[in-house]
């Protein structure tokens, strides 16, 4: 019984937490560490869980490293491939 309660609050918590908003300072900091460049990363105000990757064709090892963070946080990472102009 004690074990099926557990498991039922563990779900249910699972489920109704929040994502928290990161700041762009914290933001910008794990761009840095995971080799991309100073914004682009964000964060959708309006769908907090989704952390957009915005960077052409990023290496396996960036998207990996953006993966990792962004699951630890609770958040879905998003890749948005954008070619700009030169």
């Amino acid at each position: 019984m004690i074990l099926a309660v557990t498991l039922t609050y563990a779900s249910l918590s699972a489920c109704a937490t929040p994502a928290q908003m990161h700041s762009e300072e914290q933001l910008n900091q794990v761009a840095l560490g995971c080799g991309l460049a100073l914004g682009e990363l964000i964060q959708d105000e309006s769908q907090k869980k989704l952390l957009l990757v915005v960077h052409n064709n990023p290496p396996t090892r960036q998207r990996v490293c953006v993966f990792q963070w962004a699951r630890k946080n609770g958040l879905k990472a998003v890749f948005v491939n954008m070619d700009v102009p030169s």
